[in-house]
């Protein structure tokens, strides 16, 4: 009998055991992708997919039993991710730009008690991604943008301090990096001025201070699972409250503000017995629901999460200890004490006085096949974007604008190993050193 009849023919196998020839499949396909690294030759990326044959062989399993919308796979990573972050709510929606708008849309609601009018502010820093201003203005706030720190490359809290003001709501800091920001000191200045918090933590799962994890010590925090990011869903948000009216506001906007969403479900459909509690609206809202495809790739992720922030942390101390050597040209940036970096990416800033420019280093690790990019948008007020969300700048952004002419980062993620750091070390080391040879040799020759 043929591999084909022994598969097709029902009469000869279960459905049940197809399945399992099927991801057996999908484990040997995953377990013939290792390639060995070769410097010079192969590519050193700034990110590789984090999920393997768990995450596929799950989503199958959705698809399979046609339960593909949200449902019990995104509970079962919503209340996971709660857990690991010690918090009393997660809601999943379907990108981490739905969830800074969601969390921007919760607290202008009319249903939310105290809530930031139209063209009330909003305390931002320069260096962000679109995705952290756009919804301020979506919903008729003001972003006030102030200017980040250039060792951290957050936001300064003194420059936030400076830029209160009767109109000021709520402080919006971006955990850039996997770089946790201030937050302590952020906490203090919302306290005494009576402001509200969002933490974008998109780029920083797992990043926490003094032990507590970033994202939940303000009013909201929010994630990204991005393909790029340090967990995936491939597409992915959470939004994270400690604040129980909050979570019942996200959990309604991110489905058309349906009461089937609501926690209040069976309260609202006694208050309105004349409408089907099926079809029973009772906020304004949005489709931001995620898919229980990426609620089932999310529950292996949380399982893989702290081994490769662990991986990055390895490989982030090793490049800072090479790198040392060279801070008269180079910004090496570090994990402060008391906190826990869990590196997005590895950024330096070249300096001014150094012989070598930011883009004559990108040219050469791209060269050498090692990938670069911009630190986000270093400078947000420089895009041309800018001029459509109507914002307020406080004091010069001089720092956010070093960042953008000198600053880049490579990739630092669970494809990083041994070879792959020491050879960009090495391109990196290589290149300084001649470059400053170079320099010293003309300052002679004079």
């Amino acid at each position: 009998m043929t591999t084909d009849n022994i598969i097709f023919n029902k009469k000869v196998i279960s459905d049940m055991q197809l399945q399992k020839i099927i991801n057996r499949l999908i484990e040997i396909y995953f377990e013939r992708q290792y390639t060995k690294f070769i410097p010079g030759q192969s590519k050193v990326p700034l990110q590789i997919p984090t999920y393997g044959a768990e995450e596929v062989i799950e989503v199958l399993d959705s698809l399979f039993t046609t339960f593909v919308t949200m449902g019990k796979k995104v509970e079962m990573f919503e209340k996971e991710f709660a857990n690991y972050l010690g918090a009393r709510h997660a809601v999943m929606v379907n990108s981490g730009s739905s969830a800074n708008l969601i969390a921007m849309s919760i607290l202008t609601n009319e249903a939310f008690p105290n809530r930031i009018l139209s063209g009330q502010e909003i305390i931002v820093p320069a260096t962000l991604w679109t995705t952290t201003i756009n919804p301020i203005g979506d919903v008729s706030a003001m972003p006030v943008v102030v200017d980040v720190e250039l060792d951290t490359m957050n936001i300064d809290p003194e420059k936030i301090e400076a830029a209160i003001t009767d109109k000021t709501r709520a402080i919006m800091p971006v955990h850039l990096l996997g770089n946790p920001a201030k937050i302590k000191e952020i906490m203090e200045i919302a306290e005494k001025h009576n402001l509200f918090v969002i933490e974008d933590t998109c780029e920083s799962h797992g990043a926490w201070v003094d032990g507590k994890k970033v994202g939940t010590f303000g009013d909201i925090g929010t994630f990204s699972f991005f393909f790029s990011h340090h967990i995936s869903t491939i597409e992915g948000g959470m939004v994270v409250t400690n604040d129980d009216e909050i979570a019942e506001l996200a959990r309604s906007l991110r489905v058309f503000g349906w009461a089937r969403s609501s926690k209040r479900y069976e309260e609202y459909a006694l208050q309105y017995p004349n409408i089907d509690k099926r079809f029973l609206f009772v906020n304004k809202g949005f489709n931001f629901r995620p898919t229980d495809l990426q609620g089932a790739i999310g529950i292996h992720q949380m399982k893989k999460l702290e081994k490769y922030i662990e991986i990055r942390r390895q490989n982030a101390a090793y490049w800072t200890k090479r790198f040392k050597e060279f801070s008269d040209h180079l910004i090496v940036h570090e994990e402060r004490p008391g906190t826990r970096h869990v590196w997005f990416g590895q950024p330096l800033t070249v300096r001014h006085a150094a012989p070598f420019t930011r883009d004559e280093l990108t040219k050469h690790l791209e060269e050498n096949k090692i990938e670069t990019r911009p630190v986000q948008i270093s400078n947000i007020t420089k895009q041309p974007s800018a001029k459509f969300v109507k914002h307020r700048v406080h004091g010069e952004l001089k720092n956010a604008q070093y960042i953008m002419d000198h600053s880049f980062f490579f990739g630092n993620h669970q494809g990083i190993g041994k070879e792959e750091r020491e050879y960009v070390a090495d391109v990196i080391a290589d290149f300084v050193e001649k470059k400053t040879k170079n320099k010293l040799g003309r300052q002679i020759s004079f």
